[in-house]
């Protein structure tokens, strides 16, 4: 029922999953809420049918009560499961709104972390009436919130795709490979030509020959060119091997069945190690023009970087922890798949007789993609334009182009408008994951708890290609070691292939997997010194007026622009002293225990992260904001409204914002690397400061703008009211200011976290009694947003800690293809977690704000480790630390306990 719907227009029903799992897709059925996706059209003859559109009021057009608690709490991010939260609530009984975990145990969410979503339901205000001049500090509501909750958001495919608006559209559907690592011989498309309804079917045939990586960042040549659009060589199971356009999907699949493919297997490696040593099959061997740091090694990217003397460092010592940690594959599950549309619009700056090619597609990188696919199809700029809608989600994700180049190749062939949307299957086997890493650390400090030595050796497992390889190990390392003080350092860095899923972008950027090591060898090396872990850490970490030293990379343009980590301290010290305070009591027989950890994260990329904003005051009195940066539940879209408005002195709701369209300005680099509110909203800052320049200087040679403010030399102008009498607008047309910010230098943001917990011994559940975030967030911009983006950080980090792992079998296939299979966290499992924000204002960041993206996420698997190690005396290596792994470690524990002594087990 839900392609029905979708198909007559009621785009609020969205499709996340295909299989009944994440609720997106609720509607009501006689009153009843159902998964549309599995719900057959045919159950549903003459019964009432009601999407989220339907809610409101028909008659008057008055919200729902569900939908207003949902704008007044902003229980949603990116916004792509609200509608199927909406639906769910809207059919509460009482007895389920009492037992929310039970009521939404058939809805997910990726971003939020429930607790904005529990607020709604609960009737919990958070946002704030408008207020001229206020700008900052204020919890203003999302501009797009009233579409979100009625349905009329349009995300990438809530466009109309009927005929008379996208004549002759196809559907794209992948052929992909069963083998790890093959060659193709033959490919035979004869018999899938005949499908009724196939038009075309392209190959490695039909595929440039160019070289290019999925990867976008604003240098090309971060990452190695080893990728072809389509290519005679497969070496993942999940690679795409041809493409299919037909008339329907059902065709277009079909297609896909009777392509016939002829392979020579070859040998495959799946270990990242294993695939380093020789005598293991090459990934890939291609030369040195493709950027791979070592092709015959398997090697794709590695650092190295050393400061001091570490043999020194480690003789001086007196104690040294070394250990071994390992981090899953993890998926970024946004609940939006990848997916683009391409199609023409008539004018003169044409990629063909057809016309301009339009891209339409779910990125956080519309810019990027642009010219990668000039780049790769041989276009001018001029003649490709690459727009987003809402994006569902990233995580990094979306930082990719994997879908729009063989969106665009299709299109262009046929010269007609072409659409793929991958399914929750492909967006497991075709898409990336989160790096795999193992973390060899070594860390020597003095009995007082000073370091004298930190080390580590690292190996990243980049799957089949290698998009981001080498600046997520940098990242991850580079990061990691600076926020600790320490005049011996050193790290070795590997980024290696194998025959698995390719790995990429996400949150967190390398740094949650060494810090996790890192963090937990801390706290096991204060440990053993007899010291209080988070008394070692306060007298190592960095100071204001610091040199930040990365170890690895070039020179770094790091700055401490603000520096709250000796608040953020604070906090966790408050929580670790007020025990049981509002605690739930641990079952008789349980262990508990407490751990934190600590994390510093740079805002925006090394080597430049660009941004324009151009601001206009239109004739007739409007404020119009142009910036490149997507909005995928980040709330960057809030923030940029906020600043422009805090500089002009004018309500937020006077302001509208065009963006993520390459038409809009003049480049953006994308919401990536934690820059859509510290980089973009720089550039935002400086054009609204460029048109209140203006405005003075129009008003000073031309007369009072009464509605325009004060006219001041500095300083915001000050809304007064509508336009009154004489208006030089109406005569001299409208004004514009520019703004570009070029990422650097960089500001640093601090984030700490402690857990309280309490184990069962006896079945390894991990419950959470407390759990605590300290944010140095800089200036807050949007509070209510802010605080979402920690909840959501940590409710994702709490899934790859404790249950989320994508698994593949012996051949390299992705057993873990759908979420009943990969364990997300649903509302019962993700606790509430107490955000504070400690008050700094930042020297770099716009307004004084830094960023709050990925931060929250780095510190919590390694601090709810370290409450593990407190409660259970045994120091787990591995994520995730799953019910079964926690199980089977104590019991092994329990077991050689007699003879080696406590805290020696490793999971």
């Amino acid at each position: 029922m839900r392609t029905y719907l979708r198909e007559r227009g009621w785009c609020g029903v969205k499709k996340g999953c295909d299989a009944g799992d994440c609720g997106a897709c609720t509607v009501h059925v006689d009153g009843e809420p159902v998964h549309s996706c599995v719900y057959p059209a045919l159950r549903a003859d003459g019964r009432k049918v009601t999407t989220v559109e339907g809610l409101a009021d028909p008659v008057s057009g008055q919200l729902h009560a569900v939908q207003r608690r949902f704008l007044e709490a902003q229980g949603f991010q990116c916004g792509f499961c609200t509608a199927g939260f909406l639906m769910t609530t809207a059919a509460l009984d009482a007895d389920l709104s009492a037992d929310l975990p039970r009521a939404f145990k058939g809805n997910l969410c990726r971003c939020t972390g429930y607790r904005a979503i529990e607020d709604a339901v609960r009737g919990v205000r958070h946002t704030e009436d408008a207020a001229a001049g206020c700008g900052v500090r204020r919890n203003v509501p999302a501009p797009g919130a009233p579409d979100v909750v009625t349905g009329r958001a349009r995300y990438t495919f809530d466009i109309d795709l009927g005929t008379a608006a996208l004549p002759g559209l196809l559907h794209m559907k992948l052929l992909r490979s069963p083998h790890a690592h093959a060659r193709i011989t033959a490919i035979d498309t004869r018999a899938a030509l005949r499908v009724p309804g196939v038009h075309a079917v392209f190959t490695h045939h039909d595929a440039p020959g160019r070289h290019f990586s999925t990867a976008q960042h604003e240098h090309p040549e971060d990452d190695p060119s080893d990728t072809r659009l389509l290519d005679d060589t497969v070496r993942h199971v999940g690679q795409r091997v041809a493409a299919v356009v037909a008339d329907s999907e059902a065709a277009a699949e079909e297609g896909c069945r009777r392509v016939v493919v002829t392979y020579e297997v070859l040998p495959a490696v799946l270990d990242a190690e294993e695939a380093m040593r020789p005598g293991a099959p090459v990934v890939h061997d291609k030369g040195e023009w493709a950027g791979i740091a070592r092709p015959g090694a398997n090697v794709a990217g590695e650092v190295h970087g050393q400061t001091g003397d570490v043999a020194r460092g480690f003789a001086a010592a007196d104690v040294v922890y070394e250990e071994t940690f390992r981090t899953q594959r993890a998926q970024h599950a946004s609940l939006e798949t990848h997916g683009a549309l391409a199609y023409f619009e008539p004018g003169e700056k044409s990629a063909g007789p057809e016309g301009r090619l339009v891209v339409r597609t779910s990125t956080q990188v519309p810019f990027l993609v642009r010219r990668s696919l000039c780049a790769l199809l041989d276009l001018p700029p001029e003649s490709v334009r690459v727009v987003a809608g809402r994006v569902g989600g990233a995580f990094g994700g979306k930082q990719e182009m994997l879908v729009e180049d063989v969106v665009a190749l299709a299109a262009l062939r046929t010269g007609r408008p072409v659409k793929l949307e991958f399914t929750r299957e492909e967006q497991f086997t075709g898409a990336t994951t989160r790096h795999p890493f193992t973390v060899r650390v070594k860390v020597g400090a003095r009995r007082d708890g000073t370091l004298t030595a930190l080390q580590l050796y690292v190996v990243s497992d980049t799957g089949a290609y290698g998009n981001h390889a080498g600046s997520v190990l940098m990242h991850g390392c580079g990061d990691a070691l600076a926020l600790y003080r320490c005049p011996n350092k050193k790290a070795d860095g590997f980024a290696a292939y194998t025959h698995t899923v390719p790995a990429g972008a996400f949150r967190g950027y390398g740094l949650g997997q060494v810090v996790f090591a890192l963090e937990s060898a801390l706290d096991e090396l204060a440990r053993r010194l007899g010291l209080d872990p988070m008394a070692v850490r306060e007298r190592n970490v960095v100071r204001p007026g610091d040199e930040l030293e990365t170890v690895v990379g070039a020179e770094s343009d790091l700055r401490i622009g603000s520096y709250g980590l000796d608040a953020c301290l604070e906090v966790l010290r408050a929580a670790s002293a007020s025990q049981g305070a509002g605690e739930p009591a641990a079952p008789d027989g349980w262990l508990v225990g407490e751990g934190s950890a600590l994390t510093m994260i740079a805002a925006g990329g090394p080597g430049g992260h660009f941004a324009d904003a151009r601001m206009t005051l239109t004739a007739d009195g409007a404020y119009e904001l142009a910036v490149g940066t997507t909005e995928s539940g980040s709330g960057a879209t809030t923030a940029h409204r906020q600043l422009a408005a805090a500089e002009l002195g004018i309500g937020e709701e006077r302001i509208t914002v065009r963006q993520a369209d390459t038409d809009a300005v003049g480049h953006d680099t994308g919401v990536f690397g934690s820059a859509g509110t510290v980089v973009a909203g720089r550039a935002v800052v400086r054009a609204a400061r460029s048109l209140a320049a203006l405005i003075r200087e129009r008003a000073t040679r031309d007369g009072p703008l009464t509605g325009h403010g004060s006219l001041t030399d500095h300083g915001p102008l000050t809304d007064h009211g509508l336009l009154t009498g004489h208006d030089p607008l109406t005569s001299h047309g409208p004004l514009t200011g520019h703004g570009h910010a070029t990422g650097t230098p960089r500001t640093v943001a601090f984030n700490a976290h402690w857990f309280r917990v309490a184990v069962d011994p006896d079945t390894g559940e991990i419950r959470i009694l407390r759990s605590v975030h300290a944010a140095d967030a800089g200036t807050v911009i949007n509070p209510m947003q802010c605080r979402g983006q920690i909840e959501g950080g940590v409710a994702q980090a709490l899934g790859s800690a404790l249950s989320e792992d994508v698994r593949l079998d012996g051949r390299g296939r992705v057993r873990t293809a759908a979420f009943r299979e990969y364990r997300l966290p649903a509302f019962a499992d993700v606790p509430r977690t107490e955000v504070r924000c400690t008050p700094t204002a930042d020297t770099i960041g716009p307004a004084g704000a830094k960023s709050m993206s990925e931060s929250p996420f780095n510190p919590v698997a390694p601090a709810l480790a370290n409450a593990l190690r407190d409660a259970t005396g045994v120091r787990f290596t591995r994520l995730p630390l799953t019910r079964d792994r926690v199980w089977r470690t104590l019991a092994g524990e329990a077991s050689r306990r007699p003879s080696d002594g406590p805290g020696n087990s490793h999971g």
